[in-house]
């Protein structure tokens, strides 16, 4: 296949993961170019398409890996966001683009396009009135997620027993998202073990899969937890490439747990998936299936 000009991997720096899909899209025989979003911006009137892209002038890239937008203020996020959903606009294939990015990073976007995807996915609700949300709380017949909106990697948060107090709004960021807690099938729970599943999905295939077990309910790899292979197949993989589907995502980390039936519920979408941890716990480096997709190669089974 010929070479794919003018690839464009959006990060901040050149982590292990880059440099794995940098290392994989020069196996095929593309070479791509590391860019922060950061120096990107618009220039309508200067360049031929509008934007201002580093290293481009007036061309556009052919294809762009998302791996990180960059942290910081509501304007700069948006303006970031706004340059991936103008290369999208001009026909310039994006993974992830800045659509399924922002449903994913919203918490709430995301678990209500599970649930109209008919996708089984714990009860949830997202709430500004503190009161309204204390009494969800106070009548709650068990435990309660209380997560941040747009936390990460098990950061932030809180399982809170029926009737625990709620903090203030400005410690949430003014949003109360609560979400009922799953308890784990009688086998886990008397061994005190906690566990949940990350499926790696890309171009509509789940091609990998771990089981991360703790002892925390918060069984997040860069929370302790450890990583166990798993066959990315059945039902674990079936829910976790529709789960993808429903938030728009080329690529995806899907998160699930198995509850005190042993039925799977998805609980969130991951748009910008780390895998590392993956590749620790299957052999397989991400990077391969992501390069393939990317330039748009199959797959090999």
């Amino acid at each position: 296949m010929a070479e794919v000009a003018g690839l464009v991997v959006f990060a901040e720096r050149v982590d292990w993961h880059t440099r794995s899909l940098l290392a994989a899209l020069k196996a095929r025989g593309h070479r791509a170019r590391v860019i922060s979003l950061k120096a990107c911006g618009f220039a309508v009137g200067e360049t031929a398409h509008g934007l201002l892209l580093p290293g481009f002038a007036d061309d556009l890239p052919d294809a762009c890996f998302v791996r990180s937008v960059p942290a910081g203020t509501l304007e700069q996020v948006t303006a970031r966001l706004g340059v991936l959903h103008a290369l999208r606009e001009m026909g310039v294939r994006v993974m992830n683009d800045a659509r399924a990015i922002e449903r994913c990073v919203d918490k709430s976007a995301t678990t209500f396009l599970l649930a109209r995807a008919g996708l089984p996915t714990p009860r949830t609700l997202v709430l500004e009135d503190r009161a309204a949300a204390q009494m969800i709380i106070d009548a709650a017949p068990g435990d309660s997620v209380l997560k941040p909106m747009f936390g990460a990697q098990g950061r932030g948060l809180v399982r809170l027993p029926p009737k625990a107090r709620l903090p203030e709004a400005e410690e949430v960021g003014g949003v109360y998202y609560l979400q009922d807690f799953v308890c784990a099938p009688a086998r886990q729970a008397s061994s005190g073990t906690h566990e949940d599943f990350r499926v790696f999905v890309v171009g509509g295939r789940a091609e990998a899969a771990m089981a991360r077990r703790g002892t925390s309910w918060i069984t997040n790899i860069h929370q302790g937890a450890t990583g166990v292979e798993v066959a990315a197949e059945g039902q674990l993989a079936d829910l976790a490439v529709r789960a993808a589907a429903a938030v728009g995502a080329s690529y995806a980390g899907v998160d699930l747990i198995a509850d005190g039936s042993g039925r799977l519920t998805v609980l969130e979408v991951n748009s910008m998936p780390a895998w590392r941890g993956l590749y620790d716990a299957t052999g397989r480096n991400m990077a391969e299936p992501l390069a393939a997709h990317l330039v748009a190669e199959p797959v090999a089974a």
